[in-house]
């Protein structure tokens, strides 16, 4: 048996231990969808970490800076930003009613069923799309590891991400996010210096990549302005995200809050800064890839020893299952709990509950893989669309969270104005509007900044019940 295929068996069957383990913690669906909202702050900040580390970063983001160099790279600064937001601005109001899904704090939140059930759907169809990018992916790995072709490797990896979440929910996919981010952070340091030794160090690195690519240390690869919008999609959408605002619900308190997210901005830099470096490698090495997003598998395939070249091949594989198996959670919540319980079974009993819920999970974790295997979302660099993802997000939420946690007059209708223009405008503009010059993300935020103060203006103000829990002084214990 070659050192590849024994490493990631033994990296599965880890997986799939955690994955029995999760099914016998799991009591309720409290403990399904939010661990019970108890995590503490490492296993807290390395599931926000893994979970942000998908194969955008290890195969997108070296596909973008292989074709477009390290103007792209800035982005990364955009991060840290989001996540001091997320844990200094909006978590200790956010937090101060739990929910275990975000369609339920809109429900609590704007008062109307109606609000919550169409963000879910936003959150279904909008899943669909980033979780193709994760398995198109996680295709390319099977076919370079096993030597399938690259659709049963996509059905492949979906199968075992399926079971392991399915079964357990979130304390299976928080558990097996803290092995993952180890795997991912072990390949990575383990590459770096390999791929700078087989150019010849970090000054003929650098001094190849300019031979081969002149444009890669300029700001003529892409348009300033898309690259200032693609910031800040990554800036308001890792805010708004529904599978990272979730675990705020899931860590325990304020204190262990700020100390999760310390770490994840410590691992997210530190892994982003790794693969920049590995994009230059990349560039010098194999300067004819027919597409960006074989750069990484062949890294660790070409370059590497097989042993280190395993583990780097794991480690893409570890950051494309810790983000799908979040999604599919997300989406799977939205389809069981916020759809069918909140909208026809309210009063559903708690075994039928949990039963839904995973079948909940199965059904949105295999829609997108059919929508491939038919032909659908093939052809994009994965990294591309990650940000499209990213924008819908930004542009739905951000605003709907962001100022209903300190806006007493934001009312449900501005609330659905929001949400419905936002994402609408995003997607318009993803398709007609001058993409490859602006990020959809500006002009869906902007709408959705507007529709929200104008709508909610025009209508009744809010009952105190749906403000007072998030904008009162809390109450002295």
């Amino acid at each position: 048996m070659n050192v590849q295929l024994s490493t990631f068996l033994l990296y599965f069957v880890v997986v799939f231990a955690i994955g029995w383990y999760a099914l016998r913690a799991t009591r309720s669906e409290a403990d399904y969808w939010i661990a019970g909202g108890k995590l503490g702050w490492l296993v807290g900040g390395a599931t926000m970490a893994a979970t942000h580390t998908s194969a955008g970063t290890f195969v997108g983001t070296i596909g973008v800076m292989y074709v477009a160099g390290w103007s792209f790279g800035w982005l990364v600064l955009a991060l840290p930003l989001a996540y001091w937001f997320m844990a200094a601005v909006l978590a200790p109001r956010f937090t101060r009613v739990k929910q275990l899904t975000l369609p339920a704090f809109i429900e609590t939140r704007y008062y109307s069923k109606g609000v919550r059930a169409l963000a879910a759907v936003i959150i279904l169809i909008a899943t669909v799309v980033y979780v193709q990018a994760q398995i198109v992916a996680g295709g390319l790995i099977a076919n370079i590891v096993f030597g399938v072709p690259v659709s049963w490797g996509m059905v492949g990896f979906t199968a075992i991400l399926l079971a392991y979440t399915v079964i357990g929910g979130m304390i299976a996919v928080v558990y097996t996010d803290l092995l993952q981010l180890i795997i991912m952070v072990l390949g990575a340091i383990c590459a770096v210096p390999l791929a700078i030794r087989q150019v010849g160090g970090v000054e003929p690195l650098f001094t190849y990549v300019e031979a081969v690519n002149p444009l890669t240390f300029s700001w003529e690869a892409m348009p300033a302005l898309l690259l200032f919008t693609m910031g800040l999609s990554f800036l308001l959408g890792g805010v708004a995200t529904p599978e990272k605002l979730i675990r705020l619900y899931a860590m325990r308190d304020m204190r262990t809050i700020r100390r999760g997210i310390l770490l994840t901005i410590i691992a997210v830099t530190t892994l982003n800064l790794l693969v920049f470096v590995l994009s230059l490698a990349a560039v010098v090495l194999f300067p004819n890839l027919p597409t960006g997003d074989l750069a990484m598998p062949m890294l660790a395939t070409a370059v590497l020893p097989a042993t280190l070249g395993a583990i780097l091949l794991a480690a893409i594989t570890a950051a494309m299952m810790s983000t799908v198996d979040s999604l599919l959670l997300v989406a799977g919540s939205a389809l069981s709990y916020d759809i069918y319980q909140g909208l026809f079974r309210p009063d559903a009993p708690p075994g039928r509950r949990l039963w839904v819920d995973r079948v909940g999970i199965l059904v949105v974790g295999t829609i997108p893989v059919v929508l491939l295997l038919s032909g659908v979302g093939e052809g994009e660099l994965v990294q591309f669309i990650v940000l499209l993802f990213t924008a819908l997000m930004a542009s739905s939420f951000f605003i709907p969270v962001v100022v209903g946690v300190y806006w007493r007059r934001a009312t449900r209708e501005g609330a659905a104005a929001a949400m419905v223009g936002g994402v609408t405008t995003a997607l318009a503009w993803e398709g007609w509007g001058p993409a490859d010059a602006i990020d959809p993300v500006l002009p869906g935020f902007l709408v959705s900044a507007f529709l929200m103060v104008a709508v909610s203006l025009l209508t009744p103000p809010p009952p105190a019940s749906a403000t007072d829990p998030y904008m009162s002084p809390p109450k002295k214990p």
